[in-house]
């Protein structure tokens, strides 16, 4: 069926329908609301299991696994509009998160982009001789990157003369995301018991309008205020306008700039930063004190709830498994790494909320940003830990990287030169970790009773 206009009506109908019945049933069945499951992901999963890659009821448009990398630059816009959000503490305070964030980001992005082709190499090829060098990036291609990443990195280990690459490579990215969803919540339901989480607080002591999604008459807060006349133009109209302007603009540029260069950069961090640039064009002509920041950050959280579902919605389940074996234990050695990467390395790098940014991470690494910002959503939903200004600094740094490993790494293991490819990345782990000692970012864990019974 021809794509148009009405198609994405009706993906957003769709859309419409399975967050009612995701919110009808947060807030009635227990288990769900022990989970702290949002309804995002909640209607996600069912739209998964209705659509056209699950019992195939009913029908999406072609197109709507493109909707979660649309809204994402819209969320990241909503940001943007806002400013800066630095910290009190000065500029050493902020260079002190911004630095240790970025340390730790791309640590976790370093050893799944050179170890677990070690670990093939070295002890999965013992068990299959005929492993392809190639395997160990089924993880970060999975992992790291997603269903997106597995598809690009299919087709070219496909062309390279390994043709199950894509199918291992769509398992590998699913095992990521049930990791991500299922292994998060779980993550933060020990983090809420053991006071690690900042602004959520063990389930037992949530009042109920958080266990339930539901806020009792008289303790509503206001969404915000009308910042300009419904006689000249709505107010709503005037704030969405204000998000649509730098997303569309974030959008063409980073096709103007792939077009230009060939770098594949992020559209929603090229979004953040003409978003930044509109505030202070807005601040220049005096026409910021019309813009309420509420309001603008609640469309930038309705945007991710629309974000989540696609994201999940759209997930495509490969079927076929050739290396059963090999391929388990790397998904084995694969999650050991995401869990340790947060539960031992976050807490003694990131000072600042530590529990909040590191899970962000665990969810971005782990398949695809929507799973990030669902996991975030669940401990900091009014983003207070600054972690999605900093993701969106440190990003275009990262895509840069990224998009060298991608094209030489994979080359370079098909041709045997496995121990060229990762000893650069190698090198570069060693100055993540090295960096934040001559900054003294390493530190204690903040909760001594995470190594203890409680």
């Amino acid at each position: 069926m021809e794509f148009n206009a009405y198609s994405m009506l009706i993906d957003f109908m769709w859309a419409g329908i399975f967050l009612f019945a995701a919110k009808l049933l947060r807030e009635k069945i227990k288990i769900l609301q022990s989970l702290f499951v949002p309804v995002s992901l909640l209607a996600g999963f069912i739209g998964l299991a209705m659509g056209q890659n699950g019992f195939g009821i009913i029908n999406f448009s072609s197109q709507f696994g493109s909707y979660a990398g649309l809204l994402i630059i819209a969320v990241f816009v909503s940001i943007g509009l806002r400013g800066f959000n630095f910290s009190s503490g000065g500029w050493k305070t902020n260079f002190d998160r911004i630095g240790s964030y970025y340390c730790f980001r791309n640590i976790g992005w370093a050893f799944q982009y050179a170890v677990p082709i070690i670990f093939s190499m070295l002890v999965l090829k013992v068990i299959e001789p005929e492993l392809n060098p190639a395997f160990g990036m089924l993880i970060p291609a999975g992992f790291q990157g997603g269903h997106g990443t597995a598809a690009a990195l299919g087709a070219t280990l496909d062309s390279l003369g390994w043709a199950d690459a894509t199918d291992l490579g769509m398992t590998s990215a699913t095992v990521g995301i049930l990791t991500g969803i299922f292994g998060g919540i779980i993550l933060i339901k020990i983090g809420t018991k053991k006071n690690y989480t900042k602004f959520v607080k063990d389930f037992s002591q949530l009042p109920e309008d958080m266990r339930t999604g539901l806020i009792q008459e008289g303790k509503r807060p206001v969404l915000g205020e009308e910042t300009v006349s419904p006689m000249a133009i709505d107010p709503l109209a005037w704030h969405l306008m204000l998000i649509l302007i730098p997303t569309g603009i974030g959008y063409l540029l980073t096709n103007a700039i792939q077009a230009a260069t060939g770098l594949g950069v992020p559209s929603f961090s090229v979004g953040f930063l003409v978003a930044i640039v509109f505030h202070f064009l807005l601040k220049g002509i005096k026409a910021d004190k019309y813009v309420d920041n509420r309001i603008i950050s609640r469309m930038g959280s309705c945007a991710t709830d629309f974000l989540v579902f696609f994201g999940v919605a759209s997930i495509k389940i490969p079927v076929i498994i050739e290396y059963a074996v090999p391929f388990g234990l790397l998904m084995l050695f694969g999650i050991a790494w995401v869990v340790f990467h947060f539960t031992v390395i976050a807490p003694r790098l990131l000072k600042q909320e530590w529990f909040e940014r590191g899970i962000y991470v665990y969810g971005y690494s782990t398949g695809v940003t929507a799973i990030g910002m669902a996991l975030l959503r669940i401990v900091d939903p009014e983003n207070k830990s600054c972690t999605l200004d900093d993701a969106a600094i440190v990003t275009p740094i990262e895509s840069i990287i990224e998009i060298f490993a991608l094209a030489a790494v994979p080359v370079a293991c098909v041709q045997g030169n496995w121990i060229a490819a990762v000893a650069p990345i190698l090198i570069y782990l060693a100055a993540l970790i090295i960096v934040p000692v001559i900054f003294k970012w390493w530190h204690k864990h903040p909760h001594a009773v995470w190594d203890e019974s409680k």
